[in-house]
């Protein structure tokens, strides 16, 4: 019999010690314990079931499908476009986190916990008319969506400093993240996320 408590991620990372501290987001970032960020799209055909994927797996979604998208970002995702395979994503998640490890000492899955919890912006604009004038109008961001900008901030942070320099794409994703658990505006996701907060302000 197998003790939740027991499920590790790759075998090696543990999910008892995990906290969410934004009370905001605890709700839509799923920290139930798998050993492989794989769950074969079981969300797919409900209502915002992507709540319910565990967090790990929906970071390597959305450097998959920035892949796909992009066809850009070195030779593990261009391996990942032309084969499909999302394994390649996982293997570079995977090492990434082996680097994040080695580097700061903490469990990685709280690295990329604190990652997007310092990436999500609470602020956005909309386009409102009126009179046949359009202009923009601060508005609050859901949750969800903020968790989605955070994901997507991060990957393409990650994914734009491998074309950068000579780095694998792994130490791209361990790096980015590690700036962005800190806080760090040299942190590509930090970045966007103030200056999407700055326009906000500036639109009230």
């Amino acid at each position: 019999m197998v003790v939740v408590s027991d499920i590790k991620l790759f075998n090696k990372w543990d999910y008892d010690s995990l906290q969410v501290n934004d009370l905001g987001l605890q709700r839509y970032i799923s920290l139930k314990p798998v050993v492989l960020p794989h769950t074969s799209g079981r969300h797919e055909h409900k209502r915002f079931g992507k709540s319910e994927v565990p967090i790990v797996e929906r970071f390597v979604n959305r450097l998959t499908a920035l892949g796909l998208a992009k066809g850009k970002g070195g030779k593990h995702i261009k391996m990942c476009v032309a084969t499909g395979k999302k394994q390649t994503a996982i293997n570079i998640v995977k090492n990434a986190f082996e680097i994040i490890n080695l580097r700061t000492g903490k469990n990685p899955i709280q690295v990329l916990i604190d990652a997007i919890i310092n990436s999500a912006p609470r602020e956005d604009t909309t386009r409102i008319s009126y009179g046949g004038v359009v202009y923009h109008q601060s508005v609050d961001m859901a949750p969800q969506r903020r968790v989605d900008m955070a994901l997507r901030f991060l990957a393409q942070g990650a994914l734009k400093a491998s074309k950068k320099n000579s780095s694998t794409i792994e130490e791209c994703v361990a790096e980015e993240l590690i700036a962005a658990s800190e806080n760090n505006p040299k942190s590509y996701a930090v970045s966007r996320k103030e200056e999407r907060e700055r326009i906000a302000a500036a639109a009230r």
